[in-house]
Order: structure tokens, then sequence, then C-alpha cells
């Protein structure tokens, strides 16, 4: 079933069509009873290894917008939105459907419906996830940002508009153990930036594994280039803070 949204149907090469049947399936066969973050953690495992793909998605304001579907390589946001639409759907059908509603605002495939800041998961339609980074700690420190707005005037994405927002993180320094302590499998991660008119510049997912916790993520770091787990600590000292939004 093609989900009203779409123009036209789908094109999905072969390797995605057959992950996507395999997730699915891997979902359906999930212990009853499982958590949300549990669940993620599952489907998320399945792709330690894609490769890297830099700037997944087609559109622009001039270029019209396509429903890119593609577990063949993946970037850090399309990771997460394959993720989070898998985890809700238990066909096909479902899933695509999932997905736009996880990556578009208001469920339109659009370049201006686009989420294309990763705090528009907890503050445009369909809401993805809560905000609980303010929660997690009495250092979390909220700081009111011009997205979309570079420092020299200019845009970062022609056509759009500037969005006025509060966003709140932890300093990096004040992750400890107690920040950890309350961090949840599946919980997405952003790394927080000050720069001009972003939020983050990179997400990823928190596990807490046998080991220790990890940051699975898809990396474009030379000596990975694909979707990895990297050690928690080590990733948050490489950042200036942390956000953290908890799927619903």
């Amino acid at each position: 079933m093609v989900p009203a949204a779409l123009a036209e149907p789908v094109d999905v090469d072969g390797v995605t069509a057959g992950k996507i049947d395999a997730l699915l399936a891997l979902r359906a066969g999930a212990p009853a009873g499982q958590s949300k973050g549990e669940l993620i953690e599952l489907l998320s495992r399945q792709f330690l290894g894609t490769p890297y793909g830099a700037d997944m998605l087609v559109g622009s304001a001039t270029q019209r917008e396509q429903l890119v579907i593609d577990f063949r390589r993946v970037d850090c946001f399309t990771y997460l939105d394959y993720v989070e639409a898998l985890s809700r759907s238990a066909d096909r059908g479902q899933f695509d459907a999932n997905l736009i509603d996880t990556r578009y605002a208001g469920g339109r495939v659009d370049f201006s419906q686009r989420k294309h800041f990763f705090s528009d998961w907890v503050n445009t339609p369909r809401i993805a996830a809560t905000d609980v980074t303010g929660a997690l700690s009495t250092a979390a420190v909220t700081v009111a940002r011009h997205l979309n707005a570079k420092a020299d005037g200019g845009t970062y994405l022609p056509g759009l508009p500037v969005v006025d927002r509060n966003i709140t993180f932890i300093p990096s320094d004040a992750v400890g153990n107690g920040v950890i302590g309350g961090l949840r499998t599946g919980d997405y991660i952003g790394a927080y930036t000050g720069q001009a008119g972003l939020d983050v510049t990179h997400v990823g997912i928190f596990v807490m594994t046998p080991s220790g916790p990890v940051f699975r993520n898809a990396s474009s770091l030379a000596e990975n280039n694909k979707v990895v787990d990297s050690p928690f600590a080590d990733y948050v000292r490489s950042v200036p803070g942390i956000v953290v939004y908890r799927s619903q």
C-alpha cells in the first residue's frame, strides 16, 4: 500500500527491501513486554557495519523532495529515521507511513516540511520523542537559538525560515555517573553545538552493554565510515554537550 502522502510509489532497491522485510520480521518476533528502548536497541543493532553515506536525502527549495529509503548507506539522521519508523511498524505499508511521519512535519513529503533539525523531533508533529535533557541533570542549560541563521546573516537552508527555539543541553563535563545512570537504552542523543543556527552536529543512540555504555551512530570519521558502537564517555568528551530525547 502506498501512503496517501506519496504522489507516486517509493522506488526501493532489492537490498533495502530485503532488509526491511527482515527487520519487520525481527520486530514481530520480539519478546512480549519488551520496552521501546529494548526494541530500538534490537533494530539499531542490525545496522552495525552499514556504510556511512553523506547527505542521503534528496530535495531542496528548488528540487522536488523525494522519499528516500536506502538501507545500503545511512547518515546519522536517516539512521535514526529508519530505526524509529521500524520500531512503530508491523508491515511495509506502516513503515513507509511511519517514516514519513518521523521525517516530515504533518506527514507531507516536502522539503519545507522536512525535520531538518534534531529538535524538530520534539517540537513538530508527529512528535517522535520527548525531551528529557533537563530532567537528567541540575547542570542542564537552556539557550535561545535561531535555527537556520548563520552568523554572517545568511541561512543554512535557503528558502526556509529562521526558527527561534530554546535548546536544553547538558555540558559534557557534567555528564557523569549520575546522568549516565538516568539514561535508558534506546535514548536518542544529540551532540550539542554552540555554532550559530544549529542545535546539534551529530546524533546517535545510547545503549548500555555488559561492558559499559556506548554511543551507537553512523560515523563519518575516517577510521569508522560506518555504523559503530563508540565508547559513550569518550564520545561525550569530544563534544560540548548532549541533548537527550526519549522515544514515545
